[in-house]
Order: structure tokens, then C-alpha cells, then sequence
């Protein structure tokens, strides 16, 4: 399942995607991130789970904007961190 977690305002649409079929609860986005946006928890959408998957910190979710300023690329479009380190390729952004 697609998960995304973020916003859409005037300034464009900044949304972070984690396939929760693809994650595998490694950690390496939470160690890369240094706005530490990601968690991983027990799966939240599917309670019967064994496992646990990353999830965008609560308290990001509505500021991606600029939480993720320190690892926007300027001027090209390159993968962020976060997304070079995911080997499952479980997560992207919409910008």
C-alpha cells in the first residue's frame, strides 16, 4: 500500500511515499535523514503484522517544505538521501 504524508499549498506539492509492501523496516532512512522525519513503528495499517515499517514523523507532516530543505537539491533533480538509501526502494517525493 501507498502511504503518502505531506501537503499541497500554493507553492507547489510536497509529499513524501512509502510503499508499506516494499519496507522493510531497515532504519536506514532514519539514520540518513538529519531533520529526522522518519520513525519506524509497527505497522500502523495493518494491525495483525508482524513487522515494523518507516512512517513520516507526526510532527513533519505538515512542514516537509522545510524539513527537507537541507537535503533539496539545488538547481538539478537528484534523489534525496533518503531515497538513495532505501535498497527496496520504498520511498519517494513529489518534488
Amino acid at each position: 500500500m501507498l502511504t503518502n504524508y505531506g501537503y499541497k499549498d500554493g507553492s507547489g506539492e510536497y509529499f513524501i511515499t512509502i510503499d508499506t509492501e516494499k519496507c522493510t523496516g531497515c532504519q536506514k532512512c532514519v539514520a540518513i535523514c538529519p531533520a529526522q522525519l522518519f520513525e519506524v513503528v509497527a505497522d500502523p495499517f495493518d494491525p495483525l503484522a508482524e513487522r515494523e515499517i518507516a512512517v513520516v514523523r507526526e510532527e513533519h507532516r505538515k512542514k516537509l517544505k522545510y524539513s527537507c530543505v537541507p537535503c533539496k537539491p539545488s538547481g538539478e533533480r537528484l534523489p534525496l538521501p533518503c531515497v538513495q538509501a532505501c535498497q527496496p526502494q520504498a520511498i519517494s517525493h513529489s518534488w
